[in-house]
């Protein structure tokens, strides 16, 4: 049966409901280990500290960092991100992007442009992809600081071929940007194996975690002036943030209750994740043949059978994408999320920009019974 009466179909916006294992460490966070980590040395205080250390083992082993030191916990994945390219370029840089990057990244970029960093885009494919070629030719064309490009499309659902921009970014002296904030969880991600040198994801999307926090992997020798200066807990004397890792880039208390339930969305998600991507493969693909024997709908992004993250975004030739989303809501109870999902740039290659789209995505919870229902359902908005 759905949850609380809802099929809820938008994990790309967040994942619902979390695992009751998250909740459990939440309440715990807040309970016995409810002190400031590093701050006191009393047991609520030291407890806050072994779940924050726990915790940041534990995902910088999921996600395939070597040392858990280089894995930083942030307030978000849009924090993270501003962090990294606010951090790396400045006036005079060149940095490269793939044309259909969410707003997290757009938005920074657009403020550095404006203080003379240089934004060169690489086109895409008409599934949403990087054109390797192109973007080999664009990078090598000028001195390249950094190469940004998201991992997986929170419109079209494209993956991204990150090891292979890794390797191009790499070969021009150029340091590679991912945001991983769609495939964390969905997809197997090992960073070091991506040749990524920052990835940055969000901790309350694929990883089940609650929101307010994110983490960013920071390839070892890669140093970034921090974003934000403060209370570390120790080193208190120097005006100047801590040199080691991670304290120099969390300044502040640290979101406790969030981290921990991270941690124990990670946890579920080591022991399930083979099945949950086993799993949502076949939800999307039934998502995709479903929703394309409706009269009158297209699906954006890679066509059938290819491998796409768990995001199906449609269009219908006449029924607007905000009144299919409306409909679905309050007539059958389904979830979705229409307009451009903070993504323009992804819409306007995918030739959507003025209409937007309703995206359909799913996670872990999802049923069979649930697409089913979901496909019925937009056929018969899109008859009435």
């Amino acid at each position: 049966m759905p949850h609380d009466g809802i099929i809820y179909l938008d994990h790309a916006a967040t994942s619902w409901p979390k695992p009751p294992e998250v909740f459990a460490a939440v309440k715990r966070a807040l309970g016995p280990a409810g002190g400031n980590p590093h701050r006191s040395a009393h047991r609520l205080a030291l407890e806050a500290a072994r779940l924050v250390l726990e915790a940041r083992s534990a995902v910088a082993s999921f996600l395939g960092a070597g040392d858990a030191r280089d894995l930083l916990f942030v307030p978000g994945c849009t924090f993270g991100l501003n962090m990294a390219l606010k951090g790396l370029l400045g006036a005079g840089d060149r940095v490269v992007i793939s044309s259909v990057e969410h707003n997290a990244v757009m938005r920074p970029l657009a403020v550095l442009e404006a203080h003379g960093v240089e934004v060169v885009r690489m086109p895409v494919d008409g599934a949403g992809r990087v054109d390797l070629d192109a973007a080999e030719a664009i990078i090598a064309a000028g001195k390249t600081k950094a190469v940004v490009c998201q991992h997986a499309s929170n419109v079209t659902g494209a993956i991204q071929p990150v090891a292979d921009l890794a390797d191009i970014a790499h070969e021009h002296g150029a340091v590679l940007v991912v945001d991983g904030a769609q495939a964390a969880g969905h997809l197997r991600v090992d960073v070091r194996a991506l040749g990524a040198d920052v990835y940055v994801a969000s901790g309350h999307k694929g990883l089940l975690g609650p929101q307010g926090v994110g983490v960013v992997y920071l390839a070892p020798g890669l140093e970034l002036p921090e974003l934000v200066q403060g209370g570390s807990g120790g080193e208190s004397v120097s005006p100047a943030m801590p040199d080691a890792r991670p304290d120099r880039y969390e300044a502040g208390t640290p979101p406790v209750p969030a981290i921990a339930g991270l941690a124990a969305g990670v946890g579920v998600l080591a022991r399930e994740l083979d099945a949950i991507m086993a799993h949502e493969r076949r939800l999307v693909q039934r998502l995709v043949d479903g929703l394309l024997e409706v009269p009158g709908i297209a699906v954006l992004g890679p066509a059938p059978g290819e491998e796409r993250a768990p995001v199906v975004s449609i269009i219908h030739e006449s029924v607007e994408p905000d009144r299919i989303a409306y409909e679905l809501d309050s007539r059958f109870g389904i979830a979705v999320r229409s307009g451009l999902h903070c993504a323009p740039a992804a819409h306007a290659s995918a030739g959507t920009l003025e209409t937007g789209a309703v995206r359909f995505s799913v996670g872990r919870g999802v049923t069979e019974d649930d697409v089913e229902r979901a496909v019925e359902a937009v056929r018969e908005v899109c008859q009435a």
